[in-house]
């Protein structure tokens, strides 16, 4: 009966539009009451789900990815990957694509990427005759490889949960997010070929390695990180404050297209991005706590098991029970509550940490670009001006071969474990 409560503010929260941190923390707070729990336990549970070393991390790469972007790298790749392919039919639909995998290895979360490619894509691809609702439906699905090629937020939270090594799971997600990026331009082609979108002129090596070059020290950044973990200089949070001071040479020294004065307020929005996921983590340990304590996860599993002990069978509902909850809540909450929930299935039926790890962050990503609380999906459509119906229509092709990749992922290993067995 307690756990139904629980359920139930938490759902009425979010129905009446309050910010899934406030839903999860006011739902623990309601089920606290209710049931005569001190109320100490929540300051306690929301600084043990913080009080990690590697979260420290978050801020960092935060910074640097707001710092880059201060620095004009969004136009940098944008201009780099319109140059490379810009002259195929639907070639800026190929190149917000590319540009979306280029900004991955900046950003490390879906929502920067669609703010920063779609306020200059959306609008030039409008311009060009490219229809809104498409190029609305190809920026919010490419934003979602910004989380699975490194650096990684969900999956730095993911690895702190779970004590799975974070360098494993960032290379782990390198071919998921190329696959990912490579399908999403197949359907972009097929697509623009068939309304006849207007491709570009063919540039020159010349100005295509011109373009290369300015984008080369933001591109840089990514393999200095993943390489710096996984050979041991440095941790993951130490990989951050490199990051940063990585990202200030570059946009004060070699782009010079950052501003001293305007730093300090880089600084102030990346400190209030950085505290609402902190807020947020704190909140979803509470909330996984109370539901540890109502014998949720073993609940969970049984129901589960209880269906089919089959790998394949459980894989798949595993998977449909992220993508649904992936359409409702925020991803970081998700993982928090639902990866200590899950890993133990996972790991019964012999996936391991890290493969399940990636799985279920492209899963929850997906959930990023679908409605009712699809993020990335409403900053994308608020940029192009359309309603979500008509962009939700237009996302169907892209949402289709993201589930592709998903099953793809979920069912052969090697794709996730391949690069990572190599620095074993």
């Amino acid at each position: 009966m307690m756990a139904l409560i629980l359920f139930l503010s938490f759902l009425v929260m979010i129905f009446i539009g309050v910010p899934i941190a406030f839903s999860l923390g006011l739902a623990s707070l309601i089920y606290l009451l209710l049931g005569d729990i001190s109320l100490t336990i929540i300051p306690q549970k929301m600084f043990e789900g913080i009080n990690s070393f590697t979260l420290l991390c978050i801020p960092g790469f935060i910074l640097a990815g707001n710092l880059m972007n201060a620095g004009g790298i969004t136009r940098r790749i944008i201009d780099f990957t319109n140059n490379v392919v810009g002259h195929i039919r639907g070639g800026l639909g190929l190149a917000n694509v590319g540009a979306s995998m280029g900004f991955a290895g900046i950003s490390g979360t879906a929502l920067a990427d669609t703010a920063s490619i779609g306020s200059v894509l959306i609008p030039a691809m409008k311009k060009e005759g490219y229809d809104a609702p498409f190029s609305v439906a190809v920026t919010s699905s490419s934003s979602t490889i910004g989380p699975i090629i490194p650096p990684s937020l969900p999956m730095i939270i993911l690895g702190t949960l779970a004590t799975v090594s974070i360098g494993d799971l960032f290379i782990a997600g390198v071919i998921p997010g190329i696959l990912l990026g490579i399908g999403l331009m197949i359907v972009s082609y097929i697509i623009s070929v068939k309304r006849k979108y207007p491709r570009g002129e063919r540039q020159s090596i010349s100005v295509i390695f011109k373009s290369f070059w300015g984008a080369f020290w933001a591109l840089l950044m990514t393999v200095v990180i993943l390489f710096g973990i996984l050979s041991g200089f440095f941790t993951p949070t130490e990989a951050a404050i490199i990051a940063v001071v990585y990202a200030l040479v570059v946009g004060l020294f070699i782009y010079r297209d950052l501003k001293v004065k305007e730093i300090p307020k880089i600084i102030l929005d990346s400190v209030v991005d950085a505290a609402g996921i902190m807020v947020l983590v704190g909140f979803a340990n509470l909330f996984g706590w109370i539901l540890i304590s109502e014998q949720i996860p073993q609940l969970i599993a049984d129901v589960i098991l209880s269906i089919s002990e089959n790998p394949i069978i459980v894989i798949l509902l595993i998977n449909l029970l992220l993508l649904f909850v992936g359409m409702f809540m925020e991803t970081i909450a998700a993982i928090v509550i639902l990866f200590p929930v899950l890993l133990p299935i996972a790991i019964q039926i012999g996936m391991d940490p890290v493969h399940f790890g990636v799985m279920m962050v492209l899963n929850l990503m997906i959930g990023l670009s679908t409605p009712p609380v699809g993020v990335c999906l409403f900053v994308a459509s608020s940029i192009g001006k359309i309603s979500i119906g008509r962009a939700s229509k237009a996302l169907l092709p892209f949402l289709g071969v993201s589930l592709i990749v998903l099953l793809l992922v979920a069912f052969i290993p090697e794709i996730t474990l391949f690069l990572p067995s190599l620095f074993d």
